[in-house]
C-alpha cells in the first residue's frame, strides 16, 4: 500500500492479464445487463481491441447499460462499475490492500506482502511517512531540478518547439530516482541508465504478459528479465549501503530499510515506488502543462496565485500548500486527462451493487474514466505526484508563458497511465 499508489489506481488490461493468469475462469452470468462473449476463447476481448482500448470500450458499456454492467475476459466474467454511488457501496474502507500493489506484483512475480491486517496497516503508515519525510528532507533539491529544466528553457529561442513529454520525463526520473533511492542518482548516466530498463519493465507490463507476446518473443523476454535484474541489482546495492551507513539526506527506501520489513519487501517495495511514480509524475507534469498552454485565463489565474503567496520570497513546503488554486488545477487535470482509468479488484466473497449479486472471484473494474467524466468528482493526486508538480509549475509559472503549438493535435493513449499518443509540444515567452 505505497502512498502513491492510493492516486495511482491505474491497471487496465494488464491487471486483467494478471488476474487472467492468477485465477481460474467462471462462467457465471449473475443477472447483471451487459454483452455476451463475442468469441469462446477470447470473450470480449475483440470489442476491446476494436474500441482502441479498455476505457473507451467502458465508456460506451456504461452508456448503454447503466452503472453496473458486465462482459467477458476470456472465460471470466468481469463486472465494471460506472458512477460514485455504486463505487462507494463496493469499496471496504476496513480494507489496507491495494490492488495496484497486489496486481504489479504480480505481474511481476513477487510474493511478499500478503501479511495480517496489523501488519498491513503498520505498512500503510510506514509508507504514508516515508513519503511525506522524504519529501521534506529533498525539497530543496525538487527546486534545485526545476530550477535547472527553467534555465535550460529559458536558453531557447521564443520560437523553438520544447518536446514536452520527452523533458518530463526525464525530469520525473531524476526527481523520483533521487528523492527514493538517493545520491547514485545525481549521475546523469545512472538516469539514463535507470530510465532505459525502466522503459523495458514497464512497456512489458503493460502489454506483454496480457497477450502472451513477451513468451512468444525469446529476444523481447530475455531484454525484459535482462532490464528487471539489472533494477533490482541496483536497489539491492543501495538498500545495503543504506543499511550499512548513516547518510544526512533521508530518502524513501530509508524509511522501508528501517520498518521492520525483511529485504525481500524492502526490494519489493522499492521497485514498484520507483516504476510507477516515475510513470504517473511524468505524465501528471505534462498533462498539467498541455492544459495550462490551451487556458490563457487559468494560467493567469495560477501566476496571481503563486505572486500573492510567494512574492519575491522563498518557495517553501509550507507555502506550497497554500496554493489552493494549484491544486485544483492539478484535480481537473487527473479528471480531464482520465490520468488514472481504471482500477481492479478481485471479488473476495460474494457480494451485491444495487440490486445485482457479484460472485465471488469475479474480476470487479472501477471504470474511474467513466466516473470521472462528471465533473462533480475527482480523485486527490498522490502526495509525492502533487508535490513535484506543484514545485516545478511554481518555479516555471513565475517566470514563463507556457503556449500551444498552433494546429497540433494531441490525441490520447489510454494505457497503465494516459497519456499522449505522439510527443507533445509547446513553446515559451518570458514574462520579464
Amino acid at each position: 500500500m505505497l502512498d502513491f499508489a492510493i492516486f495511482a489506481v491505474t491497471f487496465l488490461l494488464a491487471l486483467v492479464g494478471a488476474v487472467l493468469y492468477l485465477y481460474p475462469a467462471s462462467r457465471q452470468a449473475a443477472g447483471i445487463p451487459g454483452i455476451t462473449p463475442t468469441e469462446e476463447k477470447d470473450g470480449n476481448l475483440p470489442d476491446i481491441v476494436n474500441s482502441g482500448s479498455l476505457h473507451e470500450f467502458l465508456v460506451n458499456l456504461h452508456e448503454r447499460y447503466g452503472p453496473v454492467v458486465s462482459f467477458w475476459f476470456g472465460r471470466r466474467l468481469v463486472v465494471s462499475l460506472g458512477t460514485v454511488d455504486v463505487l462507494k457501496q463496493h469499496i471496504n474502507p476496513n480494507k489496507t490492500s491495494d490492488p495496484f500493489e497486489t496486481m504489479l506484483k504480480s505481474l511481476l512475480r513477487y510474493q511478499s506482502g500478503d501479511g495480517s491486517v496489523s501488519e498491513n496497516h503498520m505498512r500503510k503508515k510506514l509508507y504514508e511517512n516515508g513519503v511525506t519525510n522524504s519529501l521534506q528532507s529533498n525539497f530543496a533539491l525538487l527546486l534545485k531540478l526545476s530550477e535547472e529544466l527553467l534555465d535550460k528553457w529559458l536558453s531557447y529561442p521564443e520560437t523553438q518547439h520544447v518536446p514536452l513529454s520527452q523533458h518530463m520525463l526525464g525530469f520525473a526520473m531524476k526527481s523520483v530516482t533521487q528523492v527514493v533511492m538517493g545520491s547514485t542518482f545525481e549521475d546523469d548516466q545512472e538516469v539514463i541508465h535507470f530510465q532505459k530498463n525502466h522503459g523495458t519493465v514497464w512497456s512489458e507490463i503493460g502489454k506483454g504478459f496480457l497477450d502472451g507476446s513477451l513468451d512468444k518473443s525469446t529476444t523481447r523476454k530475455k531484454q525484459y528479465e535482462d532490464a528487471l535484474i539489472q533494477l533490482e541489482s541496483i536497489l539491492k546495492k543501495i538498500i545495503k549501503e543504506r543499511k550499512e551507513k548513516n547518510f544526512s539526506q533521508h530518502i524513501f527506501i530509508d524509511s522501508l530499510v528501517q520498518g521492520n520489513l525483511n529485504d525481500q519487501q524492502v526490494l519489493e517495495d522499492s521497485m514498484i515506488f520507483s516504476l510507477a511514480g516515475c510513470i504517473i509524475t511524468a505524465k501528471l507534469c505534462t498533462w498539467a502543462i498541455c492544459f495550462l498552454t490551451t487556458s490563457e485565463e487559468v494560467q493567469k489565474k495560477l501566476y496571481e496565485e503563486i505572486d500573492q503567496v510567494f512574492g519575491k520570497g522563498p518557495i517553501t513546503p509550507e507555502k506550497i500548500e497554500q496554493l489552493r488554486y494549484c491544486r485544483q488545477v492539478l484535480c481537473e487535470t487527473v479528471r480531464t486527462a482520465k490520468l488514472t482509468p481504471v482500477s481492479a479488484c478481485l471479488q473476495d466473497i460474494e457480494g451485491k451493487i444495487d440490486e445485482f449479486i457479484i460472485p465471488r472471484e469475479t474480476l470487479v473494474l472501477y471504470a474511474l474514466g467513466v466516473v470521472l467524466q462528471d465533473p462533480s468528482t475527482w480523485p486527490s493526486p498522490h502526495k509525492f505526484a502533487y508535490m513535484v508538480t506543484t514545485v516545478l509549475l511554481t518555479i516555471l509559472v513565475k517566470r514563463l508563458h507556457l503556449l500551444p503549438v498552433e494546429g497540433q493535435v494531441i490525441e490520447t493513449k489510454y494505457e497503465l497511465v494516459t497519456s499522449s499518443r505522439e510527443e507533445a509540444w509547446i513553446t515559451i515567452s518570458k514574462r520579464y
